[in-house]
């Protein structure tokens, strides 16, 4: 997704609409700046609850999976060798 903004004389920008959506940004929230040293500008929302989280993956018309099924058998200490 690539969205186009414009910088403000007091370096300020407007985070498209789309995206404070899919991130769940609302007014107030803090956010961070990171830059790689490839060049790349990453932004995260700072300081997150795991329960904000809940719904983030859903896609419109996938069923969601039940906790029981995504559950799987790990090996035990015992049978590690």
């Amino acid at each position: 997704m690539t969205e186009a903004t414009t910088l403000t004389s007091k370096g300020q920008v407007t985070v498209p609409r789309d995206i404070r959506q899919r991130m769940g940004l609302k007014p107030g929230d803090k956010i961070t700046f990171s830059l790689l040293s490839d060049g790349t500008l990453v932004v995260r929302p700072k300081l997150r609850h795991v329960s904000d989280l809940a719904g983030l993956l859903h896609k419109p018309g996938r069923t969601p999976v039940p906790l029981k099924e995504m559950t799987v058998d790990l090996p035990t200490d015992d049978s590690v060798s």
